[in-house]
Parts: structure tokens; C-alpha cells; sequence
């Protein structure tokens, strides 16, 4: 069992959550902010909810692309393809993960009054993220699926603790989500540049394949420049609670991108991997503690 459960966390890498959850964090403490108020319930709902709905999207994009794995040398050797889990191990541990997102989304009933939005959204939520699998086959634009996905995060976040007020409310997130947006789409072109020989033999769509790595890349730095401009002006979507503290973590965020971009070039992608996992998991942690500390020191 410990066994299955551990191969079961690798083939979603489980680990990669911190790609999202720290944007959902933000989000859910400006809201707390501007709400007034504190509340360790909705915490845990959005830290279950985030956790359930990663997974069962997870899971199904590998179910969903298990022969398309097994024919690409680089990911022959995932689980699926390789026949360390079996389907039906990973069909179920994906219904499973989305009944509970579902179930954890009944956390916030518990508030006062209580937020009913977050079980209406549940599983058009759910249909979203598990759509973006398919999009490879149909459009070179599955990147910025990918990206659309994962804007969620905040947006879905800070409808968790307010609810849905009016669009005015909707600013900071929708601001912050943007930002995410370009951020993910970037990377995950990026990260695309190994496959674009593949996905071309294959008849598959994404930005590298058809423009090509060394304008792919461009593409993605325009995305990671967008992303910077978009956090610049949450400064002013989340005023008057972030301030100069919160600006420098953006310059550091800005001079990390850059750093990303100079570890992959057109002729070696050898660093795609320390580009994708490393600098973006410093890049959504560092937010998130800047953010918290900005906050702190604000009162």
C-alpha cells in the first residue's frame, strides 16, 4: 500500500503542487485582509480543494496521454506506460480525488453566512482542468489552457472566502490570476521545447512544434514579461495593502525569469528541467512569503 500510494504521488508529482497552491495562498490572504478577518476553516478548505482538484487533473491528463507517453523516449518511462499502475489503479485514485474536491468544497457551507459558490463551481471546474488533456490534439494554444487552468487558483481562492460580491471585488484576483496566466504558459512552453520534434512526428500541437524552439522561446519570454507588468499592477488592484516591500519581490521575481530564460537556448535544452522545477518553485514561494511579510509588517 505504501508502496502504490508513493507511485501514485510520483505519477502526479505531488510536489509540483507548490507551482499553484502558493498563488491560491495569496490570493485567500489579500481577501482575508480585505475581509477583516481570519478564518482557519477556510483554510483548510482551500488547501484540500486545491490539493483533490491538482490530483484528479493530474491523474487524468496521465490517463488520458498514456499512449502518447509510451510512443516519446522522454516519458516512456512514467507509470502508466511503463506498467507500474495499472488503469484502473489510476482511474480510481482520479474519481476518488475528484469526489473529494467535491466534498472538501463543502468546508465553506460551515460559514457565516454561507458560501454556496464554491459547490456550484466544483464541477465546472472540474471539467475545465480535465479538458485542458485533450487540447494538445486540436490547438497549439493548450499552453495557455494549461495557463488558464492554473489562474483558477487564486480566483477560485478568493471566491472561497468572499464569495462573488460584484465584479469590482474581482480585481485583485482576476489581476493576480492574469499573472499566473502568463507565468504558466510561459514555462510550459518552455518545458514543450524538448518534445517539438515529437509532437510534430505525432501530429501534435504546441507552440515549439509549430514556430519552432528558437521562436517558441521568444513567445515565452513576451508571456514571463506580460507576467511582471501584471504584478506590477496588483500593487495598485490590492492597494493600499502591498507597498515596497511587495515591489522588490517582483524585481526579484523579474530578475529570476530572466535567469530562467538564460538557462535554455535553442540549440541546448539540457537545463529545461532545473529552469521548469527550480526557478518557478522560488518564484511562487518567494511571492507568497514576500506577500505574507508585507502584510505582517503592514498590520
Amino acid at each position: 500500500m505504501l508502496r502504490r500510494t508513493r507511485q501514485l504521488l510520483e505519477m502526479i508529482r505531488f510536489s509540483h503542487t507548490l507551482f499553484a497552491l502558493p498563488f491560491a495562498l495569496l490570493a485567500a490572504a489579500l481577501a482575508w485582509r480585505r475581509q477583516g478577518h481570519f478564518s482557519a476553516l477556510d483554510l483548510l478548505g482551500i488547501l484540500l480543494c486545491m490539493v483533490c482538484a491538482r490530483s484528479a487533473a493530474m491523474a487524468f491528463n496521465r490517463l488520458a496521454d498514456r499512449k502518447i507517453d509510451a510512443a516519446n523516449p522522454r516519458t516512456a518511462g512514467r507509470h502508466l506506460p511503463s506498467g507500474q499502475l495499472s488503469v484502473a489503479a489510476v482511474w480510481t485514485f482520479t474519481l476518488v480525488s475528484a469526489a473529494a474536491f467535491v466534498a472538501s468544497t463543502l468546508l465553506f457551507l460551515a460559514a457565516a453566512p454561507p458560501n454556496f459558490w464554491p459547490l456550484w463551481l466544483s464541477v465546472p471546474v472540474l471539467v475545465f482542468l480535465g479538458a485542458y488533456s485533450f487540447t494538445k490534439r486540436f490547438t497549439a494554444l493548450a499552453h495557455f489552457w494549461l495557463g488558464a487552468a492554473l489562474m483558477l487558483a487564486p480566483l477560485s481562492a478568493w471566491v472561497a472566502v468572499r464569495g462573488i460580491i460584484d465584479f469590482a471585488d474581482l480585481r485583485t484576483p482576476l489581476v493576480l490570476g492574469l499573472a499566473v496566466f502568463c507565468w504558466v504558459a510561459g514555462f510550459d512552453i518552455i518545458y514543450a521545447c524538448q518534445d517539438a520534434e515529437f509532437d510534430r512526428k505525432a501530429r501534435l500541437a504546441s507552440v515549439p512544434a509549430r514556430l519552432g524552439v528558437k521562436a517558441a522561446l521568444r513567445v515565452s519570454r513576451v508571456c514571463h514579461c506580460a507576467m511582471v507588468l501584471l504584478l506590477i499592477g496588483l500593487y495598485w488592484a490590492a492597494a493600499p495593502h502591498l507597498g515596497a516591500l511587495y515591489l522588490a519581490g517582483v524585481a526579484a521575481i523579474a530578475a529570476l525569469l530572466v535567469y530562467e530564460h538564460a538557462l535554455v537556448r535553442p540549440d541546448d535544452l539540457t537545463r529545461v528541467n532545473r529552469a521548469f522545477f527550480h526557478v518557478n518553485a522560488v518564484v511562487s514561494l518567494g511571492l507568497l512569503a514576500v506577500v505574507l511579510v508585507e502584510l505582517a509588517v503592514r498590520g
